[in-house]
């Protein structure tokens, strides 16, 4: 069993918040795959599915993002869950926006629903930071990540919540490097296993190689999401 935790805070006038990306991202996987209602457990919204043959609980604390370790930990210990099998969703400032990277432990980089949940639960459990970058200034750093997305930044937010989802079957079966790679693919930030260049024939340097079309990423037209992305975007023809 795999325990997904988007992180964010409860309540509409936080829905369109940039902390609130891994709501965002839980919302989609919920959608894409079909899972069961939300319900309310472990002071969260619960939900259960199946992905790739294996069980899947998303969860989104509703404790607000500062004490989000105490919805996270009760439900660890009501499944009697490793850390291997908690999956933390989660902004990242200090990742351009749009860029994805999963690690296992580490700090919290001051993020204090992160440090919430390693004080619950212990650091190893896997981090997927999304970026949402920074204002470039320390004083704007509450004002910017508590503000809203830009209509601008639905150029890379739907992209990248459609390509974690897509790819969440590569977490379950722990191929955090694939998953990486295939959202770098399908949001166009880059491929982290490339191969090297193969050097050019003598006279041919002139010749310009055809890069290979873009993979898109199906953004969702109806439903919850749809709603709320159009309204965070607006429409698109």
């Amino acid at each position: 069993m795999l325990l997904i935790a988007g992180l964010g805070n409860p309540g509409s006038q936080y829905a369109a918040n940039r902390h609130n990306i891994g709501f965002m991202a839980a919302d989609e996987i919920h959608r894409r795959h079909r899972f069961s209602p939300w319900t309310k457990k472990f002071q969260a919204l619960i939900a259960d599915g199946t992905i790739d043959g294996e069980k899947v609980i998303l969860i989104k604390p509703q404790t607000f993002m500062n004490l989000s370790g105490q919805s996270v930990g009760e439900a660890m210990r009501f499944y009697k869950l490793a850390l291997d099998d908690l999956v933390v969703i989660y902004d990242e400032l200090d990742l351009p926006p749009g860029k994805l990277r999963v690690k296992t432990g580490g700090g919290s980089g001051g993020h204090n629903g992160i440090k919430s949940i390693d004080a619950h639960c212990g650091k190893d459990y896997r981090r997927i930071r999304v970026g949402i970058g920074h204002p470039g200034v320390k004083e704007m750093v509450t004002h910017h990540v508590l503000g809203n997305f830009s209509k601008a930044d639905g150029e890379w937010v739907e992209p990248i919540l459609g390509a974690i989802a897509d790819n969440t079957g590569l977490l379950v079966k722990k191929d955090d490097a694939g998953f990486m790679n295939r959202v770098a693919l399908a949001t166009g930030s880059g491929h982290r296993s490339e191969p090297k260049p193969v050097a050019k024939p003598a006279g041919q340097s002139h010749i310009r190689q055809a890069r290979p079309a873009k993979p898109t990423v199906t953004i969702p037209k109806t439903g919850p999401m749809a709603d709320m992305l159009n309204k965070l975007f607006g429409k698109k023809e």
